[in-house]
């Protein structure tokens, strides 16, 4: 259940440490490993032995995972005035950043076997591939000097997907499900009427959008069939108001179809950088009017509706990340990072419905060359 205060706890070595004086938790989508600190202020304490740098960790929020991985760096400062303590650490995702992958070749693979083999040595436990289907590949090679998440992420990109780990450790190879239901409402009204948000800002930037990508691949011979270069295919954003075009040279792109997934996927992460929404609000949890405080925990993959009369906007976004924080000045707050609606990872899944756009939604459709509109 959750605590009355969404209390934030350490679970190391089978005991739990909290009473921290200020912590941030973060979980952001495209970070290849979410990050968390605390700190606190000690007159008589004692660190316990099992907290220290290696150890494995859950963060809790309220009594609910929302972190599992390992502490990085513990801090301990002692002055003439002042004693106290921090930690940091991140998700599980930390070694596959950090250290290199295992080198090999492999024919005829798919996703699952690829991650499987990337993150065997990394004490990964459970993987899920939540997608509607992927690709075997014909030849899949990690060479020295590789990064475990550089290459995981690579053969998840290869499927159109993007990898990250959930609260509880479990890896996933996937994308998001924009027919999932508007979790809140947030609202920013000129007159205070039903305003729930401390502060909202729009970031617009043409900074990395393209007008068209072209996507250049090579497909490795077999026994049975030649190998092929020159692989190509395009996608044009038709919301760049000039002459931008961007030429990628992509080795894993096999075939002319994973050339143009490649494309739409450049074009349509231009598109996120292009617009932001950084919301901040109070507490860790969703409050909706006529129900309970004690809602979910804001989380990244929800969908929001945002009302802003300043910045004239009424629609649907979606959540690339969020961070818990709470000090003495300011208490607990959520930051909420916010994207376009249905722009990020748009191959994962099928849309099962429309979805509401509203203003939100930026000029111009993504295009492929031929002129289908996606």
């Amino acid at each position: 259940m959750p605590t009355p205060d969404d209390t934030v706890e350490l679970l190391i070595g089978g005991k739990v440490h909290g009473d921290w004086s200020s912590y941030e938790i973060d979980s952001d989508l495209l970070t290849p490993a979410d990050g968390w600190s605390v700190s606190m202020g000690m007159v008589n304490g004692k660190i316990p032995a099992d907290v220290a740098a290696g150890a494995p960790v859950k963060v809790l929020v309220g009594g609910e995972v929302v972190m599992t991985g390992y502490v990085d760096d513990p801090d301990h400062p002692v002055s003439k005035t002042g004693h106290s303590f921090s930690l940091s650490g991140r998700d599980m995702a930390a070694d596959l950043v950090d250290c290199s992958a295992p080198i090999f070749t492999a024919k005829l693979v798919s996703l699952k076997q690829i991650a499987a083999k990337i993150t065997s040595l990394f004490g990964i436990k459970a993987i899920r591939i939540d997608a509607d289907a992927t690709r075997t590949r014909e030849k899949v090679s990690v060479e020295p000097g590789d990064t475990a998440w550089d290459a995981l992420a690579r053969a998840a990109e290869a499927n159109g997907l993007w990898p990250w780990f959930e609260p509880d450790g479990t890896l996933v190879i996937g994308g998001p499900d924009y027919s999932t239901p508007i979790v809140a409402t947030l609202i920013l009204r000129k007159s205070g009427d039903g305003n729930n948000l401390i502060s909202l800002n729009k970031h617009e930037s043409m900074h990395g959008r393209y007008s068209k990508v072209t996507v250049y691949g090579q497909a490795a011979g077999t026994e049975t069939e030649q190998g092929r270069n020159a692989l190509q295919g395009s996608w044009v954003d038709e919301g760049v108001p000039r002459y931008r075009p961007k030429i990628v040279i992509d080795h894993d792109c096999e075939s002319v179809a994973m050339c143009r997934d490649r494309a739409r996927k450049i074009i349509t992460d231009s598109r996120l950088s292009g617009l932001t929404l950084s919301a901040l609000v109070k507490g860790h949890r969703i409050v909706a009017p006529g129900q309970p405080s004690d809602g979910q925990l804001w989380k990244p993959m929800q969908r929001v509706h945002v009302i802003s009369e300043p910045h004239e906007i009424d629609g649907v976004f979606f959540m690339m990340a969020r961070k818990f924080n709470r000090n003495r000045q300011d208490g607990t707050r959520t930051a909420l990072t916010l994207k376009e609606d249905g722009m990020w990872l748009i191959n994962a899944r099928p849309h099962k419905k429309a979805h509401r756009r509203g203003k939100n939604a930026m000029p111009g459709e993504i295009i492929d060359v031929s002129g289908a509109a996606t």
